[in-house]
């Protein structure tokens, strides 16, 4: 997912910035089709985990409470203890990274340091995601959590240094708007799911509280990338991704002891509407589907950016008051597809700027490819 001695394409979040390109001889060639085609074809895989595993992972987790489910810490579990499924990857590309990155990386005490406290800060993150999940309808709770894009274009503007355009600012005013819109009219949270009554406002600072703490993550996961392990290999994502789930799900699982929460599972598994497999089934399918999308993210955060990432996950946000009008029968009336249809608009803005910059950089390799034929045959016309 980066190759040092290539050219890196660094499309999205740079906010109309220049790529970094190394023009000495041994470099200022174009990376050839298949390179960038390998690229193209992992981003697109991300963007698949991310999109569908972030879908079904938010409607498993809404049916889960539908159905009976209660524990708030079980539902936090399921969003980190997923890791497992990384181990063979993890195994495979850890045998296959050269020797050299090996001996490069930082003391073993420091990157543990910097997994864990990404752990706790994401098992505290998924924690009020499981409230907001509880408090709100699907549908409200995935418009809300939309605005993580616009936490995202402010922490990668201050941490990674990310540069705004005004299509970028454009992005983030209308997604800010598109969740205020939201949050004003909460009388449009009719839903048949099993609600809490009185729980909107609530729900809604939750919501708005763990998109921004998720995008602040992002946004250190992309500073641990460049300046800590300053590699961004298939290996490192895989890595952080492993350990900092590892660290969030002991927190949630000694969070569910200390709660006392864990004496109740068995009653709720027996007390569960759809029955005891079904209920193993909910949470087992769930932990697997936020893993997938765990693992979509990071690797999009490493080939491009915590800001590109984010907006894929936003992507994703429309498809599910869509998923939960079909499926939880949640209303949808006119307040909440205009703000669906201004949260498209922004999103739409930052993909024309990714747009743009994609032009640019493929501008800029053109007029470097074509001075260094040009150069190359006033020196055969002299000798």
């Amino acid at each position: 997912m980066g190759d040092a001695g290539e050219i890196r394409l660094q499309i999205a979040g740079t906010g109309g910035e220049e790529a970094a390109i190394d023009t000495s001889p041994a470099t200022a060639a174009p990376p050839p089709i298949s390179k960038r085609l390998q690229w193209w074809a992992l981003v697109v895989v991300n963007i698949v985990f991310v999109l569908a595993g972030q879908s079904v992972a938010t409607l498993l987790g809404r049916i889960y409470y539908d159905q009976g489910g209660g524990s708030l810490w079980m539902a936090t579990l399921v969003q980190s203890c997923g890791t497992p499924i990384a181990i063979p990857l993890l195994l495979y590309f850890g045998r296959r990274r050269p020797k050299s990155t090996r001996v490069a990386r930082p003391p073993l005490l420091k990157i543990a340091a910097i997994y864990a406290g990404l752990g706790i800060l994401l098992a505290g993150d998924n924690l009020m995601y499981s409230y907001a999940l509880l408090y709100l309808p699907l549908s409200t709770y995935s418009l809300i959590c939309a605005t993580q894009l616009s936490f995202n274009a402010v922490f990668s503007y201050f941490i990674n240094k990310e540069k705004f355009t005004a299509l970028i600012l454009n992005s983030v005013v209308l997604l800010t708007f598109s969740a205020a819109l939201v949050g004003v009219n909460n009388g449009s949270d009719g839903t048949n799911s099993s609600v809490p009554a009185g729980k909107f406002m609530a729900g809604f600072a939750l919501a708005l509280s763990a998109s921004a703490v998720f995008s602040l993550i992002l946004s250190l996961n992309q500073l641990t990338f460049d300046k800590v392990l300053k590699s961004d290999t298939f290996y490192d994502v895989m890595e952080m991704q492993f350990w900092s789930n590892t660290a969030a799900a002991l927190v949630s699982v000694a969070g569910l002891f200390i709660s006392g929460e864990w004496s109740t599972l068995g009653g709720e598994m027996h007390g569960y509407k759809k029955g005891a497999v079904s209920y193993g089934m909910t949470l087992a399918w769930t932990a697997i589907s936020w893993q997938l999308t765990t693992m979509g993210m990071m690797g999009l955060v490493a080939a491009v950016s915590s800001l590109f990432s984010n907006v894929i996950s936003t992507v994703g946000m429309p498809l599910a008051p869509v998923i939960a009008v079909i499926f939880l029968k949640d209303k949808m009336d006119g307040v909440k597809v205009l703000a669906m249809l201004i949260g498209l608009w922004g999103f739409a803005s930052y993909i024309y700027q990714h747009f743009l910059d994609d032009a640019k950089i493929k501008k800029i390799l053109a007029e470097s490819s074509a001075d260094d034929d040009e150069h190359q045959t006033v020196k055969l016309a002299t000798e």
